[in-house]
């Protein structure tokens, strides 16, 4: 387990990293006020995670077609996304009908959902069914299909087919990546049909999203952020407000 300094430190590295093609570790230890020889300790450790990669001197956030693995995403962020989870709560009522997708992030909503009585869920991941398994009174059920061992989700057509007959309350779900336009990325096609039948399935659609899916780049496009009736991130977005106004979309800075 990271120390809290370290676990922080190596969240502004990516957040640093998602907004630029590459960084030096020079660069990267200016910025952070740190010594170069702290930076390389970090990026070594980053890399052996998988949620980064160095090259000749330089530290680069994956290719936009790959994803970082579960457990680096877990790390990442991770009082940010305890506090999106918090915020979530604080929307959904006890005796809701949710539909919760993949992802770190919808995990820690489902953690901060354990003390909603009465919650109807359904979701794709078992991480939130793992996360949910102590809640009172909840009744929860799990799409099918082959499991995507790496992330312990099923995102293929029965996943799909799951999600595609329900009528919700709620649906919470995170993304890929966010352009600067809005559009709402992920890495890929299954992935993509898998968010869009969560999203179809409720009359309330939350995005939630960490200030490192800001600007972060990712190859499939399935929505905006103002087809959402709620955005919950850590991030501010500035140029976006005049969309989301415009379009009656509560935007939730945590």
């Amino acid at each position: 387990m990271k120390s809290p300094e370290i676990a922080r430190r190596h969240d502004r590295i990516t957040s640093l990293l998602a907004s630029h093609d590459s960084l030096s570790a020079a660069a990267l230890a200016d910025l952070l006020s740190v010594t170069v020889q702290t930076i390389r300790s970090d990026l070594r450790m980053l890399d052996q995670e998988g949620t980064i990669r160095r090259r000749h001197g330089s530290a680069y956030l994956l290719t936009p077609g790959d994803n970082i693995g579960y457990q680096p995403r877990l790390e990442m962020s991770r009082d940010e996304k305890a506090r999106i989870g918090e915020a979530v709560a604080s929307i959904i009522p006890p005796g809701a009908s949710v539909a919760l997708g993949t992802g770190t992030t919808v995990e820690a909503c489902a953690r901060a959902l354990c003390r909603h009585e009465g919650l109807t869920v359904f979701t794709n991941s078992i991480h939130a069914v793992l996360a949910l398994h102590l809640a009172p009174r909840i009744s929860v059920s799990l799409a099918g299909g082959a499991v995507r061992l790496r992330d312990l989700d099923f995102i293929g057509s029965e996943s799909v087919e799951f999600f595609a007959g329900l009528r919700l309350d709620y649906a919470v779900f995170s993304v890929g990546g966010i352009s600067p336009d809005g559009d709402l990325l992920d890495f890929n096609m299954e992935e993509v049909r898998a968010r869009r039948a969560i999203f179809e399935s409720a009359r309330h659609r939350i995005v939630v999203a960490d200030q490192s899916k800001l600007g972060r780049p990712a190859p499939h496009a399935f929505g905006t952020l103002w087809d959402a009736e709620t955005i919950v991130s850590g991030s501010e977005m500035p140029s976006l407000m005049d969309e989301l106004e415009q379009a009656d979309t509560r935007f939730i800075q945590v």
